[in-house]
């Protein structure tokens, strides 16, 4: 019997072993393998079983025997082994990245296991008579009324001690040894049961569209329309019939939330992964999803790939997000692995938006997926006004030329903290000010490995550059003319924090955004805070726009709409238009009506004037005619051939060459080859970026353009080259 290895290295190809006839009758695909790879013992997951005689290349030869099986437990089913082979087909990536990316990494470590802990249970009456104190045998009963305990749990509430326990063992009182014990994400957290919540008229359409879907399902909702409710009670008649799902969210900040709802109506057959776990929470959440001990998973883009068994169900909530494509390698979107996991083993499919993607609309203008819609809120509120404010006339306000706050915004935030209503305000640069220039002769301080302009943190009182992490401590003097006086050009949300403060001194402030997220479960603690009511304003960056749901918030504040508009990415508009009215969403959910207040210096400009007016359709339908004549997505397929070197010269060079070859193959499957052109972040981290953009009417096409210049043309060292299949952004 021969197995096809994939080792633990990305070599992109399986390496034939004999199976010996001991492991012959233990060994399964999907097993994670131990195997002799030239001096070393590497381990690979078992991919594929056949006949001594079939190994590659058809020719007989003596192969090296597997040396063990490391867990005789499948890590990936059939149907998951299936899915990552299609995804590594179509991302064009080794198929050892996509096995690792499956999985977490605390689930491979060599080292990892289930923590163990000693447990107490009762172990019969002992000893009678004199043998045993009255505070001995009330113990004993204590154990026994409890039905037993961890160690260091009964010692804490029946006020003893480990030593006072191992006497009652050694009497035949009570038992103790070690179990593994579950490290809890939501342990010491009030989880309150729910029921199931009536449903409205759209709601019960989209229900039942779901439930007899025979294709992913768009569930288009405007904010507020109640798409989990929806979600929830198709879950539970998944698990009525015995079948499982899979809850993908874009945001770690919106995995709480998500996970207190699923887990207040699910119990403990809910399990949660994503990156803010700890290792060890991550390793026992994984393993009670393949033993079948969770059935329902909650999580961001890893968790499409959880080991759910007889899966009936994927939601794709806020579909349309960019945080569901993964930016290294393998380049996957998880939503489009959640259509193809669907499709591969027979799960129904639900993608979840109030501004859903144009790819994803664009399918259902195709008959590719069902569309349900729901376009009113569910419940007493209604979709909150919005009022663009002009902020050319605010310039006034401020010396330095541009206000932070509008006076209409400055007099709603005022009219909420006096009813003792809540505000969110968003704006998406973090940090205190976008640069830091000299005052005398206008040099910015930049990053010296990226070229870009520092951002000022005034928390840490540093310079840092957002794109690779690095920092640097303020100067004392401006390097080229040695003046001691600098301007903060721009508004981050550190800037915007400090001055809500002085307008309104007595105002409880949060701020969330990547720097006061840092440290573990900070998200939960600031939207729980806020929930609380322990503040009267939230201020933040994007993962404050959407998801979120808190019936105090009556005002909605975006302080600069244009940010995104400027960037240079054909999909701009659509991102704007996106955040703009997911953020609206925040306001009047409850009883209490909203108000939606869009801050711009271009008011006028058509994408922020139809996501003030909610009017998604007219929106795609303006946008579709464009990305039509332009042959842009989802008109076509989009890939970004990336090549980076420190080496300026060489990056550019060898872009150039890439693009000749491949403008060779242009019209082969209706390939659009571009020039070659510096990426619009030109350089990161020290590498200089260089980009060609691939199009064609299928992937397919431009898989075998990249698979032959990658074989033909091979990089020298000193230069990395990638392909990102569906590329989401251009920078």
């Amino acid at each position: 019997m021969v197995v096809r290895v994939a080792i633990d290295l990305a070599l992109d190809r399986l390496f034939d072993y004999e199976v010996p006839v001991a492991l012959e009758r233990k060994l399964a695909v999907g097993q994670l393998l131990s195997v002799p790879f030239g001096r070393r013992e590497a381990r690979g997951f078992a991919i594929e079983a056949g006949d001594a005689g079939a190994g590659a290349g058809g020719a007989p030869r003596p192969l090296k025997p597997v040396s063990g099986i490391v867990d005789e437990t499948p890590f990936f089913s059939p149907s998951l082994l299936e899915l990552v082979k299609k995804v590594a087909a179509y991302t064009a990536s080794p198929l050892e990245s996509v096995l690792r990316a499956a999985l977490p990494a605390a689930v491979l470590r060599r080292n990892a296991r289930a923590k163990e802990q000693l447990f107490v249970e009762p172990g019969g009456n002992g000893p009678a008579g004199d043998g045993v104190t009255p505070r001995q045998r009330w113990l004993a009963e204590q154990v026994a009324r409890l039905d037993g305990g961890w160690l260091s749990q009964l010692c804490a509430e029946l006020k003893t001690t480990p030593g006072s326990m191992r006497t009652l063992e050694r009497l035949g009182l009570v038992k103790i040894a070690a179990r593994a014990r579950r490290r809890d994400p939501l342990a010491g957290r009030r989880v309150l049961p729910t029921r199931p919540l009536p449903l409205n008229d759209e709601q019960s359409a989209a229900l039942a569209a779901v439930r007899g879907a025979t294709s992913p399902v768009l569930l288009f909702g405007v904010t507020g329309s109640g798409k989990t409710e929806v979600y929830l009670q198709a879950i539970a008649a998944e698990l009525a019939s015995g079948r499982g799902a899979i809850v993908l969210v874009p945001e770690i900040a919106l995995t709480p939330q998500t996970v207190q709802r699923f887990a207040s109506r699910f119990g403990g057959r809910v399990a949660v992964l994503h990156s803010a776990l700890s290792d060890g929470e991550r390793y026992d959440e994984w393993h009670r999803i393949r033993a079948g001990e969770a059935r329902v998973v909650v999580g961001p883009r890893g968790a499409v790939w959880a080991p759910v068994a007889d899966l009936g169900l994927i939601v794709v909530d806020e579909e349309h997000e960019p945080s569901y494509k993964q930016e290294d390698v393998p380049r996957y979107s998880a939503r489009d692995v959640a259509v193809l996991r669907g499709a591969v083993e027979g799960a129904r499919v639900v993608l979840g938006s109030a501004t859903p993607s144009l790819e994803s609309w664009m399918n259902v203008r195709r008959g590719k997926y069902a569309l349900a819609a729901m376009r009113k809120r569910a419940g007493a509120g209604a979709l909150p006004p919005v009022g663009l404010v002009d902020m050319r006339e605010e310039r006034e306000l401020s010396q330095s030329g541009g206000a932070i706050f509008s006076r209409a915004l400055l007099d709603a935030v005022r009219i909420r903290l006096e009813r003792g209503e809540q505000t969110i305000l968003f704006l998406n640069r973090r940090g205190y000010s976008r640069s830091f220039a000299c005052a005398a002769c206008g040099a910015v301080a930049e990053c010296p490995a990226c070229g870009v302009a520092y951002t000022y943190h005034r928390a840490d009182r540093c310079l840092r550059c957002h794109v690779c992490g690095g920092w640097a401590e303020l100067p004392a003097a401006c390097p080229k003319c040695g003046a001691t006086s600098f301007d903060c050009r721009g508004i981050g949300t550190q800037r915007a924090e400090a001055a809500l403060g002085k307008c309104f001194p007595r105002a409880r402030i949060l701020r969330m955004d990547a720097d006061s997220t840092s440290r573990r479960r900070s998200h939960d603690d600031i939207l729980s805070a806020f929930r609380r009511g322990e503040a009267d304003v939230l201020l933040g960056t994007q993962m404050i726009a959407k998801g979120l749901d808190f019936p105090n918030v009556t005002l909605v504040g975006v302080l600069n709409a244009d940010a995104s508009l400027n960037l240079p990415d054909f999909r701009a508009a659509e991102r704007t238009y996106q955040l703009l009215a997911q953020v609206s969403g925040r306001a009047g959910r409850a009883e209490l009506p909203g108000e939606v207040l869009v801050q711009s210096y271009d008011p006028e400009v058509p994408t922020i004037r139809a996501a003030a007016a909610g009017d998604f359709e007219r929106f795609a339908a303006d946008e579709l005619k464009a990305r039509e004549a332009a042959f842009l997505p989802p008109f076509c397929h989009l890939a970004v051939v990336g090549l980076k070197s420190k080496d300026l010269r060489l990056a550019g060079a060898w872009a150039g060459m890439y693009a000749a070859s491949l403008g060779n193959l242009e019209g082969r499957g209706g390939l659009v080859v571009s020039d070659a052109m510096p990426s619009a972040l030109e350089k990161a981290d020290g590498w200089y970026r260089w980009q060609i953009v691939l199009r064609a009417p299928s992937a397919s096409a431009i898989v075998r353009a990249w698979r032959w210049i990658a074989s033909a043309r091979p990089v020298p060292k000193g230069v990395r080259v990638h392909l990102d299949m569906d590329a989401v952004s251009l920078m």
